[in-house]
């Protein structure tokens, strides 16, 4: 009896001890299984990880030589951009020279002005003085012919009178009759007279370096004569030039280079309209001082001259 119950317990404690091991087994086996699996999974995870980090990497390099770049262009364009501040330096000093020698001059050129403005005006009171001789000459032969003859005619009407453009005017019926080119007796005691005060006139060196000519200009009102008007108004002013160097010798042989005749026809009337009134007024005769412009062009040459000199030096 005691010898089967220790058969029977052998056999029982075979038969259980095979199924744990053959269950451990299994389990080792799955286990290893799921651990080659997750480290398949792993290295799986791992290689997409890597490839991953290479490629983050390679971005990383191509970014860093991008940045590379920039800074070398950066550092190229720094270095350009000291070159530009150093050639601004340098402008800016040759500026500040160049503004201090530009003041220099200003003031300089303030003294040419100056000196320019005080010549200018030296220059053209001289010119004026020039052109009031013309006008005191006319003066001085009016008053000499007026002290002699009287202001005015038998008729009232003024023997000399002065005119805007500042020559001696004649009214033509003291001279002429009409349509005539013979002087009348009333027209040569006015023209002796002339021919005297140009005379005393011209005796001065002083006036006479400044005159260039006498001109004797006639003119004509606009209606038709039995001489054509351009040739009555020249005649007429011939016959006065001739009377002139005829009254008084001295006046001839001295100056008589200084006088010339000018007919104007009816061409520069003094007064308009067709009225008796109006064409006695452009019958006339016009004595004109002409001044000598090689002389008044010589003042402005000097002039010009010394202030060139100036601005030269």
């Amino acid at each position: 009896m005691k010898i089967r119950r220790r058969h029977f317990r052998q056999s029982s404690e075979a038969q259980n001890f095979w199924p744990s091991f053959t269950d451990m087994i299994s389990t080792i086996a799955l286990i290893l299984f799921f651990l080659m699996l997750l480290a398949y999974i792993q290295n799986i995870i791992t290689g997409n990880n890597l490839e991953y980090a290479k490629q983050q990497l390679m971005d990383t390099e191509k970014k860093l030589e991008t940045s590379n770049m920039e800074i070398k262009h950066a550092e190229n364009n720094l270095r350009l951009l000291e070159d530009r501040l150093e050639d601004i330096k340098a402008e800016v000093k040759q500026g500040e020279i160049a503004l201090q020698i530009s003041e220099q001059k200003i003031e300089e050129q303030k003294d040419i002005i100056a000196a320019s403005n005080r010549e200018l005006g030296n220059l053209r009171a001289e010119l004026r003085s020039i052109a009031v001789l013309r006008l005191d000459v006319l003066k001085k032969v009016k008053e000499s012919i007026e002290d002699e003859l009287g202001k005015t005619d038998d008729t009232g009407k003024p023997l000399v009178t002065i005119g805007e453009n500042g020559n001696i005017r004649l009214s033509n019926s003291i001279v002429f009759d009409p349509d005539s080119t013979t002087i009348k007796t009333e027209g040569k005691k006015v023209l002796n007279e002339l021919a005297k005060s140009f005379e005393a006139v011209l005796n001065d060196k002083n006036v006479r370096k400044y005159i260039d000519a006498i001109e004797i200009q006639g003119h004509t009102d606009k209606r038709p004569y039995l001489e054509p008007n351009r040739k009555l108004s020249t005649d007429r002013a011939t016959a006065v030039v001739d009377y002139l160097m005829k009254s008084n010798p001295t006046l001839a042989n001295r100056y008589g280079e200084y006088f010339a005749a000018t007919g104007y026809s009816e061409y520069r009337p003094v007064a308009t309209g067709n009225t008796e009134e109006a064409w006695a007024q452009n019958r006339r005769i016009e004595i004109a001082v002409i001044l000598k412009d090689p002389n008044i062009q010589n003042l402005i040459d000097n002039y010009l001259k010394d202030s060139l000199d100036v601005f030269e030096q």
